[in-house]
């Protein structure tokens, strides 16, 4: 495992921040030969400094497994903005709603992953979150605040409180939507 000097056939460069689906914001480190399996492949070293945990994904696989630059200022704005919005809470079993909130969190998708922390977000005025609501509005929220301090170069809590500030405009605008669940085909007996 040596580290290779030659640029890698994708666009991500040692030092860049990327986003990873599944678990946020790393960097990478640089790119390595290894032998897997009797084929000698490049691969992405990537480091998550929250989870000290280190990576690594084939170069030629990178974009097909969802690895990504940061977002721009136009989806970081989007973001925010959705944060601002009405939540969205459909009226299915929590279970279902669940799974659907973690594919959103798992996408990499940071307007997807605000939608979970509008959806999810309760003001202290408002009902307890039951703990799995709260774990997976904690991992949104924490998703979106590695991504827009990457992004905006400041640190993961002034990125905080820079989301505190836009779920506050939404508290001030107006109160959650009931979303009924599309109809699902009856089963034949």
């Amino acid at each position: 495992m040596q580290t290779a000097n030659a640029t890698p056939p994708t666009c991500f460069r040692p030092g860049d921040h990327i986003v990873y689906p599944a678990h946020g914001v790393g960097r990478v480190m640089g790119v390595e030969k290894q032998a897997v399996a009797g084929l000698d492949l490049d691969v992405f070293v990537i480091s998550f400094e929250q989870d000290k945990m280190t990576l690594r994904v084939p170069t030629a696989k990178a974009r097909s497994c969802g690895m990504r630059p940061l977002a721009s200022g136009a989806v970081v704005d989007k973001a925010l903005l959705t944060l601002q919005g009405r939540a969205r809470i459909k009226r299915t079993m929590w279970s279902r709603r669940a799974q659907e909130y973690e594919a959103k969190i798992n996408s990499g998708d940071l307007v997807s992953i605000a939608e979970v922390v509008r959806d999810l977000f309760r003001a202290s005025d408002q009902p307890e979150q039951s703990y799995s609501e709260r774990q997976l509005y904690e991992s949104a929220l924490d998703r979106m605040a590695r991504e827009l301090a990457a992004v905006e170069k400041i640190n993961r809590d002034e990125a905080i409180v820079k989301l505190a500030a836009s779920l506050a405009l939404k508290r001030s605008q107006n109160p959650p939507a009931i979303v009924a669940p599309a109809a699902e085909p009856a089963e034949a007996a």
